[in-house]
């Protein structure tokens, strides 16, 4: 979706929209109430809050069902880099016992790269794979990289920065 704004008579056109976009109206209006009258801290005792929190469980079984999943298996979160760092930490630390070793991509968001390099510094070993000049990374260097005690691989499949969509691409000179 593109976004096109007319300023002092100068259009402008918003094309990040990976990173944020405007609200549907459809979410507007569903959301209205809670930044109006039904606001509170979902973690008081008092009536805001347990209007709140009613709310934010309620939302939480609507979309358990939509996706046929448990409503204690979704978590909201405040945004992409704490989504990043729930998944990235929760599977290290979850799988510690069956290996310590995490493979990334070298141009990966940066909520990748420093949460790799914090759980480094906590004893898990990473591989960061190089990319081509494209920005893809080499489904054979992946390969190579995967050792037994590789518990996760985090590789963004659409580089916001560039563009690149990853596929599963293999060097044409190994393979003619």
């Amino acid at each position: 979706m593109i976004t096109i704004v007319k300023i002092n008579s100068m259009k402008r056109i918003y094309m990040d929209h990976a990173a944020t976009s405007p609200l549907a109206p459809e979410v507007l209006d569903a959301m209205i109430p809670y930044f109006t009258d039904l606001y509170g801290n979902a973690s008081s005792l008092h009536s805001f809050g347990r209007e709140a929190k009613e709310a934010i469980e309620d939302a939480r079984c609507k979309i358990a069902r939509l996706i046929n999943a448990e409503p204690s298996e979704i978590f909201f979160t405040s945004g992409g880099t704490e989504s990043d760092n729930l998944a990235l930490k929760g599977i290290a630390w979850r799988n510690k016992t069956k290996g310590c070793h995490i493979i990334t991509s070298s141009i990966e968001h940066p909520a990748i790269l420093e949460v790799c390099k914090v759980l480094a510094k906590q004893g898990f070993e990473v591989t960061y794979l190089p990319v081509t000049q494209e920005g893809l990374v080499e489904l054979t260097a992946l390969e190579l990289a995967i050792q037994k005690d590789t518990i996760l691989i985090s590789i963004m499949h659409a580089n916001n920065e560039i563009g690149t969509i990853q596929t599963a691409f293999r060097p044409r000179a190994r393979y003619q």
